[in-house]
């Protein structure tokens, strides 16, 4: 190891040392400054109950025979006024006194008391009064002395800790996330591989020359793993991890974010090596713009440029990786991502089919699972699910396991997961109308047909009349792979799924309802994107006509074509419209039959799965139970355990 190296302070075995939060250092300067309060109330309330009077009035008084009695103490009498004085005086002048006096005066002053019969008795002086005239003024340079000087010479305490940075340090004996526990982004694992080689052996970097990056942008959508992965590198690095979001740089004091990042940068120097990492950076290194925008003395701009400063400031040997996360990479600075700063992006997808397997697996291993549950037709079903959508799904069935009294968690739990996380819970107490109920089961058994017919669409799942979250009911498929790739037959397929509902509803109950509304939407949004950008419209060809994003200060954006091609570009859509609903018609109508056995037995049993669906379109019926039959088979048992629960008591 080199001498520079050596003489770098190294991390302590020990947990890191944490800071007692304010409020735990407080009660003594809370104290002192009740005391400070009550002191100068109660001198303000003493001095205020007397008057102030000259030494001439007070002779005048004394000679009119106003005063009652007086108490002489060095430097300063003190006496009360008489029923002849207080009348003579305002309705609410104090009753009493003071005047102070040379002692050249006092024998002048007795003589004359003696003489006006006025009570007086010379008071010997009291060093603890004495020392209570100092103690308003010691209290006060007290508690300037413990809030603020000692406060600034030996650590963060109320307003000397804004500078102070708020990350949250974890040794490497505290971290317990590794590879491990990550799972669903293989390639991103191994683009971070050689922080780790480097945190852990940074010799073999230097023998031939290279630089390591000095900052990786993890850039991904909410939830797909990217503190995580964070985390998983300090942990298999073995390194302390300094964490902190963007937004705690910034208060409402100008100037304290950059002292956040200055103290951060120099806490992590001299814990090296480690990691610091910044969570949703885009809160502070968003693109800067002309300055009626944001001006040059933005407190977040300011916060932005002593990042900028301190990661041009790191050297080879520092061993200090700065990493950061957001979904937002677009509208990050330029200066931020440009090479020397955060000159790695690492794209953190959504997993695919296997990675949401083995995320499922990694979660799975934290409850009981039954024999019967599947994680693997639960990935399948999960397409465009995030990492803590899918923990979640795990989460939510153990949960719905443990409600049911269940030992452990079976299929039925998973899959209710899976669809409460994605639409809603189930609405069983929903008070639904007959009627109502009877489109719904026609609009979801014209779903159920039209996509059981087409070979170009996803399989079918289950189909469900049971309300769930906004939707009356719903039909789901079961994609066999991940789309990277929408062909033109697919689409055509999914818009005619789309508009099943809507002709069932057309074709059996002799009217429409709004049930189709999102149907109508989703088919639409897909033509859409068919003719603008997928350039699937012969009339058209390929060219790209999607409406361009705005830019983010002038506002500039929206189409970039003539109204002649709007136009064409709204005829091209109806006409993909147009041929999906007409194809869907043509399946309905030549099936008429099996979509009305869809419908009633779903008004019977209110769920289906894929397999009962088969048997119906094969002309079978089924027997299980229906929901009515199962409620009754509940109440039954209600009751016999009432009936049983006297005969108990009287034993």
């Amino acid at each position: 190891m080199n001498n520079k190296r050596q003489n770098l302070k190294k991390p302590s075995s020990q947990p890191p040392k944490q800071q007692p939060p304010i409020g735990a250092k407080m009660p003594f300067k809370w104290i002192l400054m009740a005391l400070l309060v009550v002191t100068l109330m109660m001198t303000f309330e003493v001095y205020q109950q007397r008057d102030g009077i000259r030494d001439d009035e007070f002779i005048k008084y004394i000679l009119e025979g106003k005063i009652e009695s007086v108490e002489i103490a060095e430097g300063q009498i003190t006496g009360k006024f008489n029923a002849a004085g207080i009348e003579s005086r305002p309705q609410k002048a104090p009753k009493t006194f003071s005047v102070g006096y040379h002692p050249e005066m006092l024998p002048d002053i007795t003589t004359k008391l003696q003489a006006a019969n006025v009570e007086w008795t010379v008071v010997k002086p009291q060093i603890w009064i004495s020392l209570l005239g100092w103690l308003p003024l010691v209290l006060v340079f007290a508690f300037i002395y413990f809030v603020f000087i000692r406060n600034a010479r030996n650590g963060p305490g109320m307003l000397m800790s804004f500078g102070r940075s708020k990350h949250r340090m974890q040794g490497k004996e505290q971290i317990k996330v590794t590879f491990d526990d990550v799972a669903g982004i293989d390639e991103a694992k191994e683009e971070v591989a050689e922080i780790i080689e480097f945190l852990r052996y940074p010799k073999k970097f230097q023998k031939i020359g290279g630089r390591i990056p000095r900052g990786i942008l993890l850039v991904g959508p909410p939830g797909c793993g990217k503190t995580l992965l964070a985390k998983a590198i300090a942990g298999q690095a073995n390194v302390p991890f300094f964490s902190i979001s963007g937004s705690d740089f910034v208060e409402m004091f100008v100037g304290v974010g950059a002292s956040r990042v200055r103290d951060l940068f120099k806490s992590a120097k001299e814990n090296s090596p480690c990691i610091i990492f910044l969570d949703e950076i885009d809160a502070i290194g968003k693109k800067r713009g002309p300055g009626f925008v944001s001006g040059g003395h933005d407190e977040r701009e300011q916060t932005l440029n002593a990042i900028l400063v301190e990661m041009d400031g790191f050297d080879t040997n520092d061993q200090v990786i700065v990493m950061a996360a957001t979904n937002r990479g677009d509208i990050l600075d330029k200066a931020l991502t440009r090479p020397g700063r955060f000159d790695r992006q690492v794209y953190i997808p959504l997993p695919d089919v296997k990675g949401r397997t083995e995320i499922l697996k990694i979660h799975g291993k934290k409850i009981k699972m039954g024999p019967d549950v599947d994680l693997e037709v639960i990935a399948r079903g999960t397409p465009m699910f995030s990492g803590a959508d899918l923990e979640a799904i795990i989460n939510e069935a153990a949960i719905s396991a443990t409600m049911n009294n269940k030992n452990f968690v079976e299929m039925e739990d998973l899959e209710e997961a899976r669809d409460k996380v994605r639409w809603g819970r189930q609405k069983r107490s929903r008070a639904v109308d007959q009627a109502d109920k009877k489109i719904t089961a026609y609009h979801e058994a014209g779903h159920t047909l039209v996509q059981s017919m087409l070979k170009d669409a996803d399989p079918l799942h289950k189909v469900s009349i049971i309300p769930r979250g906004p939707m009356g009911g719903a039909t789901f498929s079961l994609p066999e792979k991940d789309r990277t790739h929408y062909t033109k037959k697919y689409c055509m397929a999914e818009i005619q799924v789309c508009f099943g509902g809507r002709i069932a509803e057309e074709l059996f109950c002799d009217d429409i309802s709004s049930g189709a509304q999102m149907d109508i939407k989703t088919a639409t949004s897909l033509a859409r994107e068919m003719v603008q950008t997928w350039g699937m419209s012969k009339e058209l060809g390929p060219i790209d006509y999607s409406p361009q994003t705005p830019d983010m200060y002038f506002g500039i954006g929206g189409a970039e074509y003539s109204q002649k091609t709007a136009e064409v570009i709204d005829s091209e859509v109806k006409k993909l419209i147009d041929q999906a609903y007409k194809a869907a018609r043509g399946i309905i109508e030549g099936n008429k039959d099996k979509l009305q056995s869809i419908a009633e037995t779903l008004l019977k049993y209110e769920t289906l799965d894929a397999s009962e669906v088969k048997i119906i379109l094969e002309g079978g019926s089924l027997t299980k139970p229906t929901v009515g039959d199962l409620l009754k088979v509940e109440q039954d048992k209600i009751k016999q355990q009432g009936a049983e629960k006297p005969a108990e008591e009287k034993e």
